[in-house]
């Protein structure tokens, strides 16, 4: 067996399984489950549609390059949304989802001839790139977003001579767990790093499109690029997925784009692969890129979420509105893991461990002490959560 087997940690859902294991919840309470991100609005039926009257193209095996028209359409909606413009020939990869992609991209980017490849991460994080980083035979490190340096990433964390073996940073905007959007200066300080020390960006942006202000997108590293005088897009490539834009995540949908050089050696590993998209989901992916109605209307649903959880959450416990993203990141009174266990115990609302989100860096974990609240639950069932958890913290406070 693989021996960078044994170097995976176990996931959070299972150790938050596990965290809850024996516990009988308080059966006056209906559970309600905000721990995990999978979004719950209804899938648009237009998508449903597509995906069934293209039943015929399961007779033909896919290109894992993808079909033009569909290649296209999302070259015409990065052009729309970010105001790039991408050669749908050998810029873009319809993927299965950015989670495949994003542990798929480490195995193809990792060249482990060279000494001590480190890949670098944002701590807290998305599991996936840890153990992509471990598969591909690198050693991940950390760099910690904390509250006072306003969640954003502190590339200072990271020493001169891991920098210089460092092959390739994961970055997530607008950030999973924290919603965090990078600004234009810390982009411009990523792309300096990059240039002076050789390594691959990749940009996760699986969140771009669950915001606040519509006259107000989280920007892109591709869109930045362009602003930042770099339009070849060297050495970055984004990560994006219909997920959450069109609640479809049992669809596994999304596409890389960015520097072609990479993108098409990505797509020669990615032949060897076998992730070619469904034919069908293919073209439910393409009627779901040319339409953006329903993704304000998505947006207008989670703005109305926060809107009446917030004041509720205020009252207890210390949370602010995120940059965008549909997580609330909010600090515990004491341990994040004992308030996550009692809270599901007491009144049957299960929120997700932060510092299980987290990696111990610089002498902490800046996952620990803090809770991830996953708005995803419908509108009542939010609020009934906001309510319990906000009574729950009261209680502890007076205990």
């Amino acid at each position: 067996m693989n021996p960078d087997l044994d170097r995976l940690q176990p996931y959070p859902f299972q150790r938050l399984a596990s965290l809850c294991q024996g516990l009988e919840p308080d059966p006056a309470h209906f559970p309600i489950r905000l721990s995990i991100g999978e979004p719950k609005h209804a899938t648009p039926s237009f998508i449903c549609d597509a995906l069934a009257q293209n039943l015929h193209g399961l007779s033909h095996y896919p290109t894992t390059s993808g079909t033009d028209a569909l290649r296209k359409a999302i070259a015409e909606w990065a052009e729309s949304r970010y105001g790039v413009t991408l050669d749908f020939r050998n810029q873009i990869i319809p993927v299965n989802g950015s989670r495949e992609a994003l542990f798929a991209f480490a195995q193809a980017i990792i060249d482990r001839s060279r000494p001590e490849p480190s890949v670098v991460c944002p701590n807290p994080f998305y599991q996936i790139y840890e153990g992509a980083a471990f598969l591909a035979g690198a050693t991940p490190r950390f760099l910690n977003t904390l509250p006072e340096n306003r969640l954003a990433p502190d590339f200072s964390e990271i020493s001169d001579s891991v920098w210089q073996n460092t092959q390739l940073l994961y970055l997530c905007s607008p950030g999973n767990p924290t919603g965090h959007v990078m600004n234009l200066d810390e982009w411009d300080r990523v792309f300096r790093l990059s240039d002076e020390y050789g390594f691959v960006i990749a940009s996760d942006e699986c969140y771009s499109e669950i915001y606040f202000d519509e006259s107000n997108p989280p920007p892109g590293a591709l869109e930045v690029a362009i602003k930042l005088g770099r339009p070849d897009f060297r050495n970055i490539v984004m990560f994006s997925s219909l997920s959450k834009r069109s609640n479809v995540p049992g669809m596994r949908s999304g596409f890389v784009a960015g520097d072609a050089d990479i993108v098409q050696k990505f797509l020669l590993y990615r032949t060897y692969h076998g992730c070619a998209m469904n034919p069908a989901v293919q073209s439910a992916s393409m009627a779901a890129w040319q339409d953006e109605a329903h993704v304000v209307e998505n947006r207008a649903l989670y703005r109305e979420k926060f809107e009446a959880v917030l004041p509720i959450l205020k009252a207890a416990l210390p949370v602010e509105m995120p940059d965008a993203g549909f997580y609330l990141w909010a600090r515990t009174p004491g341990s994040d893991t004992e308030f996550a266990r009692r809270l599901y115990r007491d009144y049957n609302v299960l929120v997700l461990p932060g510092s299980y989100l987290g990696r111990e860096s610089n002498g902490l974990n800046p996952g620990s002490g803090f809770v991830r609240i996953a708005l995803v639950a419908p509108l009542a069932e939010c609020i009934e959560a906001a309510q319990r958890i906000a009574r729950f913290s009261l209680n502890q406070g007076s205990e």
